[in-house]
């Protein structure tokens, strides 16, 4: 852990190697919040993102703030550990083949309504009322962008089921709105904050007493959303291979939550970053080229509890397809034999070579999580 103290409001604590400017500068902004808490904790996988930089942590007092928990509210990954030893490739396409028969990737949703007892039990909040009808097609999508689902297999022996995506664009809808009333808010009332992407909330209002429950039941949007997915995943692997399933875990890396750090009630915001508790089971994906873990949580205070959620960027999408050459990244797939999704110059913007080393990420933050398994790629479906 490095500790930036010079221009900053509070301190930054940071367990990055290195870190874009464009980052720092968001997390600088953040600790000039009148009602930020004690310091700002930036993952070794943060990068710049919407007002907050993906892969940071931060305790408020009194208010929440939609932007610092992201626009895809819920996001996060789901891993199930099976009772193979082993996959061949000719088996992984069959089962991909049948994943993808039945969970719409990209921006296609299901043409029916999919049933969720969730649904009966929506908050009578106007963006819910307007998006909930479109949201019972979204559930049991993946999306796109760096959403996936993957094969991997583990150096405890095993093959593992792994998945990313969140609350797909009912998440959205629900960011969207409540960023656009705390920025006219904040407004209104001259806050003179540091950036207006970190317009707030302040806890008793309505608009913040909504923006919860809304938030809340995005989650539970996304945790079934990838079980949805899970149980496609785990039919067709069975019907493969006979295998059974053990471990599985379902968290999110996008929320905000009331917690209690240093001897305080305070709203801890999540972007791109996993809770990691003493004891509690986390996952954190490379790329499709790299390895993903499995972690225990060692529960340290200086990172409000938490670790990175992934790799991280080290090029944006667009320099990525830009720069990269199309050959090289997938002759590199090949070589370890992965099925992979590089289809076209395109797809380049989720290269291995897009993302942070995941072995340096994972070795920055050893203070923070143990290493329960490493896992290796074997396919991998993206949208």
């Amino acid at each position: 852990m490095r500790v930036v103290t010079e221009g900053c409001g509070v301190p930054i604590k940071t367990w990055c190697g290195d870190i874009e400017d464009g980052a720092m500068e968001q997390a600088v902004d953040l600790s000039d919040l009148p009602m930020i808490f004690r310091h700002v904790a930036l993952m070794p996988d943060c990068h710049q993102g919407y007002g907050m930089p993906i892969g940071g942590v931060i305790a408020v007092q009194g208010a929440v703030i939609p932007n610092a928990v992201g626009v895809d509210i819920g996001c996060g990954m789901c891993a199930v550990k099976t009772s193979l030893d082993a996959m061949d490739v000719d088996t992984i396409k069959l089962i991909f083949r049948d994943i993808r028969a039945n969970v719409p990737l990209g921006f296609n949703h299901h043409d029916l309504p999919q049933e969720w007892d969730g649904f009966d039990e929506a908050p009578d909040i106007p963006i819910i009322n307007r998006e909930l009808q479109k949201a019972r097609h979204q559930l049991g999508t993946l999306g796109g962008g760096n959403h996936f689902i993957e094969l991997q297999v583990g150096d405890d022996g095993h093959v593992w089921i792994m998945l990313h995506s969140g609350s797909r664009n009912f998440g959205f809808k629900i960011a969207k709105e409540y960023h656009d009333k705390a920025k006219k808010l904040c407004e209104m009332w001259h806050s003179g904050l540091p950036c207006k992407d970190l317009s707030f909330l302040p806890i008793g209002s309505q608009e913040a007493g909504e923006y919860i429950k809304a938030m809340n039941y995005a989650l539970k949007f996304a945790a079934e959303n990838r079980r949805q997915m899970m149980v496609v995943c785990k039919d067709a692997v069975r019907d493969y291979t006979g295998c059974r399933f053990a471990t599985e875990i379902n968290i999110h890396h996008n929320y905000a939550a009331t917690e209690y750090h240093f001897e305080k009630n305070v709203w801890v915001h999540r972007k791109g970053a996993t809770r990691a508790r003493t004891g509690e089971l986390g996952i954190i994906p490379g790329s499709q080229g790299t390895a993903s873990y499995i972690v225990q949580g060692k529960g340290e205070p200086e990172s409000f509890e938490s670790c990175s959620h992934g790799a991280g960027r080290r090029m944006g999408r667009k320099k990525a397809i830009r720069t990269l050459d199309y050959d090289a990244v997938v002759a590199g797939l090949d070589a370890d034999g992965i099925v992979h999704s590089i289809r076209d110059k395109k797809s380049l913007d989720e290269a291995p070579q897009a993302y942070k080393d995941i072995d340096t990420v994972i070795a920055s933050q050893l203070d923070l999580v143990d290493v329960i398994v490493k896992l290796k790629p074997l396919g991998v479906i993206k949208g």
